[in-house]
């Protein structure tokens, strides 16, 4: 994945590089931190993200030869504390640990049990996510059983690897041979868990499965609303979990969220002056229905794509309910003309407006380049 310079210059750097030398360098005094850092410099701005994890990883498997039983000691003296136990959320760890991982899995797939515990530390500086995904192909059963012990660590961290990693669709992740349903017994663990950072990871794994089996996540998502889990956070969870398939308009993830696929209710749409690139798309929407009762309001452009084509992108409007029977909308969507991800292209376009997940009313518009 292409990744912007600065944001790569944050995470490895010279002062990352260096920082990461110093700590081997007091694990064993015969590393010469310098050759290192000259080593890791002399190519790692020309790489990409994760071609710069796999460079270091290299570079340290060539400073320490063998096998992992010969360098575990060393890499596990070169840690420093773990983080903070007692933070709940948004605390995932230095970076420059993430290329610890790579080197695990290029000299510990042999040595599963040593390469478990030493992934079970590393996790508790920057997240194994990626690193423990091998291990699960190559050795499924040991992994998921210790996995199962994991979901009761002291650390958030270590749990949160159960449910993350994995994952059907981890982002930059190795595809791992698992059935949907052979992660599920740890969810059922994890996911009343106290901290968010783990409780927003069961919900992002849930997410992926409702790509392929909606179903199964809605089935699991009401088994734990019968489990006494905190309600508010079961409810938080679950808007996440189902943030896919509410965009799709699906109507059991709709009914879950309390709101009625298939409420009567109308809307008309209006566009506000003209919409051009670089400038915005202003519309105001009008809803009405009977008396109060909640809404979920989305609205979709299908943009203009080269050679003809369109493609419809979802966007969130309001989670809300009507007032005495109606309810007005205003919005006013940027229309970025230097967007790296997606080019606009002039001419017709068409704006709809999507309620409970139906689609209620179109209007076509015209965008001018």
């Amino acid at each position: 994945m292409a990744q912007n310079f600065s944001l790569k210059d944050q995470l490895f750097n010279a002062e990352k590089t260096r920082y990461l030398a110093g700590l081997f360098s007091a694990a064993d005094p015969a590393f010469e931190a310098e050759a290192f850092e000259e080593q890791v410099m002399s190519r790692l701005l020309d790489l990409e993200l994760k071609e710069r994890m796999a460079w270091i990883a290299d570079c340290l498997q060539q400073a320490f030869p063998g096998a992992l039983p010969d360098i575990a000691p060393t890499l596990l003296r070169a840690l420093p504390p773990p983080l903070d136990p007692t933070k709940t959320d948004d605390d995932f760890g230095d970076f420059i640990f993430a290329p610890l991982g790579d080197w695990v899995v290029a000299v510990g797939l042999d040595h599963p049990d040593l390469a478990l515990d030493v992934l079970e530390e590393l996790t508790q500086r920057f997240s194994m996510e990626w690193a423990i995904r091998p291990f699960l192909n190559t050795h499924q059963n040991k992994v998921l059983e210790r996995m199962r012990a994991w979901c009761a660590h002291d650390s958030y961290h270590v749990r949160r690897l159960v449910s993350e990693g994995t994952r059907p669709r981890l982002p930059w992740g190795q595809a791992v041979g698992l059935e949907l349903t052979d992660p599920l017994p740890l969810l059922d663990r994890l996911h009343s868990d106290p901290t968010r950072y783990v409780t927003r990871s069961v919900a992002n794994h849930l997410n992926d499965v409702t790509k392929k089996d909606p179903d199964l996540v809605l089935d699991r998502l009401q088994q734990w609303r019968e489990g006494g889990q905190d309600a508010d956070e079961l409810r938080w969870m679950t808007s996440h979990t189902l943030r896919g398939l509410v965009k799709a308009g699906h109507p059991g993830a709709m009914k879950m969220l309390g709101y009625d696929p298939d409420a009567a209710i109308s809307a008309y749409i209006q566009v506000q002056g003209d919409a051009r690139i670089g400038g915005a798309l202003n519309f105001d929407v009008a809803l009405s229905g009977a008396g109060d009762q909640p809404i979920l309001v989305d609205y979709i452009i299908h943009f203009q794509r080269p050679g003809g084509k369109t493609s419809a992108k979802v966007h969130k409007l309001k989670q809300t309910a009507l007032r005495d029977g109606a309810l007005t909308l205003s919005k006013t969507h940027k229309l970025k003309g230097n967007a790296t991800t997606f080019k606009l292209v002039p001419g017709p376009h068409r704006l709809e407006v999507q309620v409970n997940g139906q689609v209620r009313a179109a209007v076509d518009f015209y965008l001018l380049g």
